[in-house]
């Protein structure tokens, strides 16, 4: 088995078992869209939006027709954002935690072989970016900058994420995250100054 692949672009994916799967086969941001709960998530979806504006994103859902329905709503929902869509072959069987095979009989993509996942992201000319964006940020810094773990911490995060063109109700893991991949320390630090001093 392979390395796994460093990529600059985050992967969304539906749900958590297929971001497990997922999380032996790349290094970088998995996002899930937990299922159809991607259509009512506001916030959600403007994340999914800033990362296609700016680092694309890369589409993998499982091959059944839900699969296609949620793949062509997040195309709908980034506009003229960049996607690279990753597809799964068509596996017939059942996960193993499930008691029987899925609606059309295909496996998802928690059912797919490493390798065979791998392949499709080669197939798809998704390739290692080589070294991502430095971090430059780290949880403990957001604790030391009143971001986490303290009283207010939520509405400075609020704030924060208005000043940054982020989604307003991100955790403060989502925010680590987002900081990382979008944003320079130096944006940051300005806005932050903003988020506080309430200008």
């Amino acid at each position: 088995m392979s390395g796994r692949i460093k990529l600059k672009m985050p992967v969304i994916v539906e749900g958590r078992y297929d971001k497990i799967k997922l999380q032996s086969v790349i290094d970088g941001i998995i996002i899930t869209t937990d299922g159809f709960g991607i259509y009512n998530n506001r916030a959600k979806q403007a994340l999914i939006r800033r990362y296609a504006e700016t680092t694309g994103i890369i589409i993998l859902t499982d091959s059944d027709g839900a699969g296609f329905q949620i793949r062509n709503s997040l195309k709908g929902c980034i506009g003229n954002g960049r996607a690279v869509n990753v597809y799964i072959p068509d596996i017939f069987g059942k996960e193993r935690r499930k008691d029987k095979p899925s609606k059309e009989g295909k496996l998802g993509v928690e059912g797919i072989d490493p390798d065979i996942l791998r392949a499709a992201f080669e197939k798809a000319g998704v390739s290692d970016s080589g070294t991502q964006r430095a971090v430059w940020i780290d949880k403990q810094r957001l604790v030391n900058d009143g971001l986490s773990g303290s009283d207010n911490s939520s509405e400075l995060r609020r704030r924060l994420c208005v000043k940054l063109g982020l989604p307003e109700r991100m955790s403060a893991n989502a925010l680590l995250e987002a900081l990382n991949t979008l944003c320079t320390e130096e944006d940051y630090t300005a806005a932050l100054e903003a988020a506080v001093t309430g200008e």
